[in-house]
Parts: structure tokens; sequence; C-alpha cells
């Protein structure tokens, strides 16, 4: 039987007269992505722009939500209480879906970014309030969570549909976090590096940490972060040598 996978980037980042390359080329090589929604990167055109060029590829369309950080790019910490991050939470995720429902399209799923995917991955009562928040806003809705997190756990607890998510240029710590961007070793650089840390996880069916633990999870969603210029080369590779491999690459929803 074909295993079904899928791959993911981070798109939509740009805002203003900032932009962030590739974007493009990204939608031709992923099948989904996970669009800014305008706290950390984007803006309300980038956001039309991005759900256009998506469903015209055939990728599925997450809300990519973050702590309102557009000066550190959603990487600094915050203490929001529950309340007002759920809130802020179902603002972004609505807003995104009102410019996909306005070109035809629909947001499928959700996937935090950055320093509060960090935190909820780790602090299960951050992660209730992921859970919560998509929960309320549309039970349909697919948490897009890290492989072994606390927010995988919180949404299942909520009767949401968990898609596992691994990553291809990130490293990981014996406790199945992420190590810290600011430690050495954090990025996998390069695609066939990203490629083979992919290939270990999807065969083993386990995160493989810097110290070569390995913890069992479910590998279903591999994403590639869209921020750097490797970005569209490393999709590129990890797209075909998963082909070569054998296994079929469908969006999010195409999963389940």
């Amino acid at each position: 039987m074909t295993i079904k996978l899928n791959l993911n980037s981070d798109l939509g980042e740009s805002f203003g007269a900032w932009e962030m390359a590739g974007d493009d080329a990204m939608l031709r090589t992923v099948n989904s992505a996970n669009v800014a929604c305008g706290y950390h990167a984007g803006d309300p055109l980038v956001m039309i722009k991005t759900v256009t060029r998506a469903r015209e590829n055939g990728v599925s369309i997450g809300a990519h939500p973050s702590f309102p950080d557009l000066q550190g790019f959603g990487r600094r910490r915050m203490d929001i209480p529950a309340p007002e991050l759920e809130a802020m939470l179902i603002y972004q995720i609505g807003a995104l879906d009102a410019c996909a429902r306005a070109q035809g399209t629909r947001v499928t799923h959700v996937k935090p970014h950055g320093a509060l995917s960090n935190i909820a991955s780790a602090d299960r009562k951050v992660a209730d309030a992921v859970a919560r928040a998509v929960h309320r806003l549309d039970p349909s809705l697919i948490l897009l969570a890290p492989a072994a997190s606390q927010m995988a756990l919180a949404g299942q607890a909520l009767g949401l549909t968990i898609v596992e998510e691994i990553f291809a240029d990130r490293a990981y710590l014996d406790d199945g976090n992420l190590v810290p961007r600011s430690q050495p070793g954090a990025m996998v650089h390069g695609a066939e590096a990203s490629l083979a840390h992919v290939m270990r996880m999807v065969e083993e069916r386990a995160l493989i940490s810097i110290t070569g633990k390995r913890i069992p999870v479910n590998p279903q969603s591999i994403c590639v972060h869209g921020d750097n210029e490797e970005a569209v080369a490393v999709a590129e590779a990890i797209r075909d040598g998963l082909r070569r491999a054998g296994y079929s690459l469908v969006t999010i929803p195409e999963l389940l």
C-alpha cells in the first residue's frame, strides 16, 4: 500500500514594501501552505494573493497565526492570558478564512507559528488555549501540530483532527522539542542533509535528536520553512526523494 505524506511550507510572509521571495516556486512544489495572518508577517493583500496562488496550484490552505510580533517575526516569547490569546487566534484564523472564501476556497488547517508553536509544544496550558481557539471557531479544522508535542495532545483531547508534523530543516532535542535557533546546530542546512534527515524520521517513524535519541511518532507532514534562500531547493529535493522512495504526496485534507 502506498503511504501518503504531506509537504508543507510557511508562506505569505511578505508585508507592505517588504517582500519574502520564493513563494511562487514553493507553491509549485509543496502540497499545503501555512499562510501568515498579519501578526508576525503578511497583510490583507498578501493574504489574498497567497490564497489565490495556492488555489491555482491545488495547494491546501492553512492559517499560520502567531503572537502579535511583527518586529520579532513572531519569534519572541510573550506571556498572554489564555482568553486574550484565544481571541487573537480566532481573529487571525477568521481573517485568513475570509480572504480564502472571497477567492472561492477555504482554510482547512491551522498551524501556530514561531514562539507560540514552540511554547505550546511544551506547555500544556498554552497548548490547551490553542486547541480551544481552533475548536471554538470550527471543530472541523485540522490542527497541524509538531509530532510528540503537548499541542497534539491538547487537540486530541478536544476531539480535533491532528496531523503530526516533522521539520526538514530543524534539529531536535532529546525531549522532542526543537533546538532553539539561538543554539549551535539548530538548523539543518542544504538539500542533501535535509532529505537525509527527513528520510531517517519517516522510515524509522521517529524523531531523531541531536544525540541520536529516537522518539516514536507518526510523521504525516513535513515542513520546509520558506524564510531562507535554500528553501525551494530543499523542498524540491524532499519532494523528489520521497516520490522516488514510493511515497504519495498529497494535501493535508487528503491525508485523512
